[in-house]
């Protein structure tokens, strides 16, 4: 279980890296990173948006670190912990099935950067992560 949490809050801390690099300007990665509509970004997160994202997978990374190691350290944040593991785990397994149109493995949108990289990259990361999510949870139970 250790292992699968360190692999968690190593990817999720060098993601919001990332948005944070962006989010202070960096442009590297960025053309692969949004959804497209007609060969333009389908939006244009601002930074105050992208440094959310990046507290939000701060957070993911501190929940694995929690459900890998802090389960006899800090019991009175397993309860919690376990449940945010599922729901983690659960937004993570849905982000990777996608929304049908434009994002994960059943999108009808196909052809971008973005699509490409979402479809060998993206979403197969969600779906393991997810999983890696929810079995981390199971096993605090």
């Amino acid at each position: 279980m250790e292992t699968i949490a360190i692999l968690l809050v190593v990817s999720f801390a060098g993601l919001a890296a990332l948005h944070l690099y962006w989010a202070l300007g960096g442009k590297f990665g960025m053309s692969a990173a949004l959804p497209e509509i007609d060969g333009a970004p389908a939006f244009m997160p601002g930074a105050a948006a992208t440094i959310a994202v990046a507290f939000v997978l701060t957070g993911f990374a501190l929940i694995a670190l929690v459900l890998g190691f802090g389960a006899s350290n800090a019991a009175t944040l397993t309860p919690y912990s376990v449940f945010l593991g599922f729901a983690v785990g659960g937004v993570l397994v849905l982000r990777a099935i996608g929304e049908f149109k434009y994002v994960g493995f059943f999108k009808r949108v196909k052809g971008s950067k973005f699509a490409t990289y979402d479809s060998w990259l993206f979403s197969p990361f969600c779906l393991l992560a997810g999983g890696a999510f929810l079995t981390l949870a199971a096993g605090s139970l």
